[in-house]
């Protein structure tokens, strides 16, 4: 038989099998600060009607495109109780991007806690330059809040982190929840594209982005 060989492949199926860059952010702290409900509403778009609580790691991904390049953005949601940590712990460190440290604006323990959560980060050797953000969930719940935007900004600035206060439950603050993670890809990006010695001194001060900040579309970027 001539003619010879198989047909070309169209480029329309080639476009999936294109290299994509994967971006881990890890999400830490207290149990039942909504660190679940985080990563559903950014993978899902959505807000769970019912969570129980993390045993060891489990982990959600969503593909977006910054500057025209595909970008897969995985997020690790690991167990806040310790007995459910132990065996994972350090699986859910390695190679880490970027983190988001989460604690409840209703509760003071679980914002006072963080420093544990900070130590225990830099206990697995995170790199200084990894960038991290610092993220007060369950805003929507405004007379019963106990840890003031102040006082969560001067923590923020502290430890050289962003801050963003939101809500994983309330439909309209969805904006806001992109806009942590869109943050940190647009910054790990960014962060891959400069030589070395540019990075020194990231990551930036803290600041509290506002309301409109972030994923829809064309993702705008906080930082």
């Amino acid at each position: 038989a001539g003619g010879g060989g198989r047909p070309p492949v169209p480029e329309s199926l080639l476009e999936p099998y294109v290299q994509t860059r994967i971006f881990k952010i890890i999400v830490i702290g207290d149990s039942n600060v909504g660190k679940t409900c985080l990563t559903f509403r950014f993978c899902g778009g959505t807000f769970p009607d019912k969570t129980e609580a993390t045993i060891g790691v489990d982990f959600r991904e969503k593909t977006v495109e910054i500057e025209g390049e595909r970008i897969k953005v995985q997020v690790w949601d690991t167990a806040g109780q310790e007995r459910f940590r132990k065996s994972m712990v350090e699986h859910y460190y390695r190679n880490v991007h970027a983190v988001v440290f989460v604690y409840d604006v209703t509760k003071m323990s679980s914002f006072t806690n963080l420093k544990t959560w900070i130590e225990e980060c830099n206990g697995h050797a995170v790199h200084p330059l990894v960038p991290r953000v610092l993220v007060g969930n369950k805003c929507d719940l405004k007379d019963l809040i106990q840890v003031p935007s102040s006082m969560a900004l001067k923590f923020a600035d502290a430890h050289n982190m962003l801050l963003f206060e939101t809500s994983a439950k309330d439909p309209q603050e969805s904006q806001n929840v992109d806009a942590i993670f869109m943050c940190l890809a647009c910054r790990l990006k960014a962060q891959r594209s400069l030589p070395c010695r540019e990075l020194e001194g990231r990551p930036g001060p803290a600041q509290r982005p506002g309301p409109g900040h972030g994923g829809t579309g064309k993702p705008s970027c906080p930082c």
